[in-house]
């Protein structure tokens, strides 16, 4: 087992790494930037040091910076979190040959995972399916033009590396797909310098739904069973839940299924989520491998009662998996609200500053993730996510009262955040009857 890890990330998931050490007998050492200077999860890791400014370009992502941090802290184990660098295949060959375990899948595993086209080729050899695209990067506008007509509009543009819904666009006619596919590139190669995108043909109203998977280094792999995530905003996650209310019982173990085949295909190990879109007559497709921790990550571990930072560390330190397939049970319904700093009324304008009161809610089967506290000031420099707020409970309809119930208790003050859109969204009859997709947010909250 490591004796120290550093927690090569901010904020949340940085605070939740550091819990977890902590809890088995590990010191941490964190890194922050001049932005999170005085941040308090900092003063719960053994040892602090500041990498650069608050630009993340000049800390969080200066490979060099954290090595080095890694270095004079006399680590064994970087964990990366989520973001930054947590998906960089190069941060993670530099980790290994600093003599340093990167708490993750090996680079060659990561790489292959982290290219969209080179995943979804992957997924067709282990009996995965996939939505229907075109066989490789989209080299011209007349071979989109060719792919479009052959499987019919509309069509969607994907970027190849990346996420987020970036390097993405909807093409419903050869006009649109000309002005959108060179957005798409552009965005691409500006968010990920890399402007490669596929095409595939566009399902509309799909449901996102995507499958926990972890595994060691003796061969072991387990699924998590699933997350729903189809109340999103542009792309963006709002909520996720588990169990999902949008597949029968035979399509979840055929899903899960199917993404514990595909990571066992690709030699991966440590965590995964495997996405997938499903219809509205309940077929699934492949959509991609997020090859890390997901801030949802909670959610399955309400159902599951498996702590998924403990078993990455265990895993990354050679130890097999604790559990086996057999032991992994769906246990009720646990939903998870992301708190932002942002203000829906103004186009969810980031509300970056000092909170001048924050009084987190509790009760049975309440759970706060968050490193923001009562005078603390959120930084402008990041992702605006500031908590996240989760409940389990028996049953989907206690699950929604008690969710309802905690984010009316959220109190912050001094800026403006996205609880009340939750609790509008959670109110809802659809979302209350399980009638969701990806773009019932923006149908249904129009000012949006």
């Amino acid at each position: 087992m490591y004796q120290r890890i550093l927690v090569a990330n901010r904020g949340e998931i940085a605070l939740r790494i550091i819990r977890a050490c902590r809890e088995l007998g590990i010191e941490t050492v964190a890194v922050y930037s001049a932005g999170d200077e005085g941040a308090h999860y900092l003063d719960l890791a053994d040892e602090a040091f500041c990498i650069g400014p608050a630009k993340s370009a000049d800390s969080y992502l200066k490979i060099a910076s954290v090595i080095s941090a890694a270095e004079v802290g006399n680590v064994q184990a970087i964990h990366p979190g989520y973001g930054f660098l947590a998906e960089n295949a190069h941060f993670n060959e530099v980790c290994r040959s600093c003599n340093i375990d990167f708490i993750g899948p090996m680079p060659e595993a990561m790489s292959q995972l982290g290219d969209k086209n080179a995943a979804r080729d992957l997924a067709r050899r282990a009996n995965v399916p996939v939505v229907p695209g075109s066989e490789g990067v989209i080299q011209s506008e007349d071979e989109a033009m060719r792919f479009a007509h052959e499987v019919g509009f509309p069509v969607l543009i994907k970027a190849v590396a990346g996420g987020g819904g970036r390097g993405m666009r909807v093409a419903a006619n050869d006009l649109s797909l000309k002005s959108a596919l060179q957005q798409a590139q552009a965005e691409a190669q500006a968010a990920f310098g890399n402007g490669d995108v596929y095409l595939e043909k566009y399902i509309g109203q799909p449901r996102h739904v995507e499958v926990q998977v972890i595994a060691d280094n003796h061969g072991n792999v387990a699924h998590l069973w699933e997350r729903d995530c189809s109340v999103q905003r542009r792309h963006q996650k709002l909520i996720e839940e588990s169990p999902s209310t949008s597949i029968s019982n035979e399509t979840r173990e055929e899903m899960c299924e199917a993404a514990r085949r595909l990571i066992a295909t690709a030699n991966y190990t440590n965590a995964a989520t495997v996405e997938f879109i499903v219809d509205g007559e309940g077929n699934y497709y492949f959509i991609e491998v997020n090859a890390r921790i997901q801030v949802e990550h909670p959610v399955t571990e309400l159902v599951t009662g498996i702590d998924l930072i403990k078993t990455q560390i265990l895993v990354a330190s050679g130890e097999p998996l604790p559990f086996t397939q057999d032991d992994v049970v769906q246990r009720g319904a646990s939903i998870e609200c992301r708190i932002n700093a942002e203000d829906p009324d103004r186009n969810f304008q980031p509300s970056p500053g000092k909170i001048e009161r924050l009084i987190a809610p509790g009760g049975f089967g309440v759970r706060w993730d968050s490193h923001a506290h009562s005078g603390y000031t959120v930084p402008p420099h990041y992702d605006s996510m500031i908590g996240k707020l989760l409940v389990h409970q028996p049953t989907r309809q206690e699950a929604i009262a008690c969710m309802k119930r905690a984010l009316s208790e959220l109190r912050v003050d001094g800026i403006k955040t996205t609880a009340k859109l939750h609790h509008e969204i959670l109110s809802h009859t659809a979302f209350v009857e399980g009638r969701i997709d990806t773009t019932f947010v923006e149908r249904t909250f129009t000012n949006l």
